[in-house]
């Protein structure tokens, strides 16, 4: 109950901030700069096309960054953090410490960022919606909504609606993360095509594609990390167990015993029978 307070809380207030943004001014890149519709004529493009190209740039530079750090970072570290909480259910203060960070990361500072730069994409950038990025982004805002509002009215657990509202959130926060991060090569790949600058999109891509190898590593390193450990613990014992066999051969070897007359020696086995040999044994050195 107090998870479920807390969220719709932040969910009124992240409305309240994007109506504000959605109601206020065009975002203003370079403050020195003032633009018209009118500027947008094709003679003024040709007379200040540089200057319109840089604000143009920083502003197509500054949409990306905000949907990287939505859907390349705070969408895979969301869906990490709740499955190191299934991991830990053995502590307690571990689980609603990974839960508060899925909810906080996911459910909050992703849509958040996502969200003011589709506001920010509508009012300064071109979208005529004629290519995949733009379609891709127009589907991911509205399901990234939507698993924000079923993950905000969650029912409790024992609820008959429990496992409808599990499949429903689990579908929407995977296909949102994985046609996130596709959307973000298609972002890299249209911005490529604006500005023909091959440097700086082959140095996103290899960056992005390294941050993400690492997400994905860290994701099965830490899903298969109780397993690790069992192994690791079976390897222990089986090391204990050559170690003792082998101390105990060891132990298993010829005894060799003098007799009164230095020449005459006499070799003697253990027998690790009946308590009998020990007397014979005894009988033959006499």
């Amino acid at each position: 109950m107090i998870i479920m307070k807390i969220s719709t809380s932040l969910g009124t207030v992240l409305v309240s901030v994007i109506f504000y943004l959605s109601s206020a001014s065009p975002f203003v890149i370079c403050s020195s700069l003032d633009v018209t519709i009118d500027n947008h004529s094709p003679r003024h493009l040709k007379n200040n096309g540089s200057l319109l190209s840089n604000q143009m740039i920083t502003s197509i530079k500054l949409h990306g960054i905000l949907l990287w750090a939505s859907m390349g970072f705070l969408m895979p570290m969301g869906i990490l953090f709740i499955r190191m909480a299934n991991k830990a259910n053995e502590n307690g203060r571990n689980v609603k410490v990974f839960f508060y960070l899925h909810v906080i990361f996911q459910q909050i500072l992703a849509v958040v960022l996502a969200t003011i730069g589709a506001i920010m994409s509508l009012r300064t950038l071109e979208n005529s919606f004629n290519n995949n990025h733009q379609r891709f982004g127009l589907a991911l805002y509205v399901a990234m909504w939507l698993q924000f509002l079923t993950g905000i009215f969650r029912p409790s657990r024992g609820s008959k609606r429990r496992l409808k509202w599990f499949l429903l959130h689990w579908i929407l926060g995977t296909t949102v993360s994985i046609i996130g991060i596709i959307n973000i090569y298609t972002g890299i790949r249209a911005y490529h095509k604006k500005t023909s600058s091959s440097r700086d999109s082959s140095i996103w891509t290899i960056l992005f594609t390294a941050q993400l190898s690492c997400l994905v590593l860290f994701y099965l390193i830490q899903d298969k990390w109780e397993h690790f450990q069992k192994q690791r613990v079976v390897i222990d014992e089986l090391d204990h167990h050559q170690n003792t066999n082998t101390s105990g051969r060891s132990n298993d070897q010829t005894i060799q015993v003098v007799t009164g007359n230095d020449q005459e020696q006499k070799v003697m086995v253990p027998q690790p029978c009946r308590k009998s040999n020990a007397l014979v044994n005894l009988f033959k050195l006499i």
